[in-house]
């Protein structure tokens, strides 16, 4: 099955690098691309994407606007975004999970790791770099996500749908862990791991694991350390 991967960029070169890059790979094809958000979102529907890469700083509607704009669609529910920025860790990380984005990526990483990125989220997976992954506790504690009085209700409430086992998942999940990992920490099997991992999402309400992360520290299941 062919990936059909939507640009969003402002920048005409960056989007023809990616372009060429993308069309370069037998399972992949760009069917579209935009310059600002608010032609992302239409093209997402209009040119049935399935992942777009979207730059987060755009004239008039940027990235994150879009994201939100995707993710709150059910019509574009099958899409999936992954943020694109100059910074790799920066305090875009957070707001680009809670936008809805299933990844974040910088645009200095290289071509196999973006073109890994564009599979990963189209198998409906979470993309964040390492030295994201790293940072999201900082950044999430910087953006007043972790104190005692900014927990989501609600979601605090959904947490208790969840089996012992489901959190203890969802926890290391949070924890930027990968399936393999998980499992070995855990002593299950990876298959086991990414039965959890589904039903914690079919119980949350989360489209991927990227959502999975946010509900967990919003919730307060997971607390930031300050190192």
């Amino acid at each position: 099955m062919t990936i059909r991967v939507l640009l969003a960029d402002d920048q005409a070169l960056l989007r023809s690098a990616f372009r060429v890059l993308v069309d370069s790979e037998p399972d992949m094809e760009v069917v579209g691309e935009a310059s600002d958000g608010a032609e992302a979102v239409r093209l997402a529907g209009e040119q049935r994407a399935d992942v777009v890469l979207m730059d987060i700083r755009m004239p008039g509607t940027d990235g994150l606007a879009a994201a939100r704009l995707i993710s709150a669609d059910p019509s574009l529910a099958q899409v999936r975004v992954v943020i694109l920025t100059t910074f790799e860790v920066d305090d875009y990380v957070v707001q680009s999970l809670r936008a809805g984005a299933s990844g974040f990526l910088g645009k200095g990483s290289e071509p196999e790791e973006l073109l890994s990125a564009i599979r990963v989220a189209a198998g409906g997976e979470a993309l964040l770099s390492p030295t994201a992954t790293k940072g999201l506790i900082a950044r999430f504690l910087a953006q007043g996500g972790a104190g005692d009085d900014d927990h989501d209700p609600a979601r605090s409430a959904r947490l208790d749908a969840l089996t012992v086992r489901e959190r203890e998942v969802l926890v290391q999940v949070a924890g930027g862990h990968s399936n393999d990992e998980i499992a070995e920490r855990l002593e299950v099997s990876p298959l086991t791991v990414k039965t959890h991992v589904n039903r914690a999402m079919a119980k949350l309400g989360a489209r991927d694991r990227a959502q999975l992360v946010v509900i967990a520290y919003e919730s307060g299941l997971v607390r930031p350390r300050v190192e």
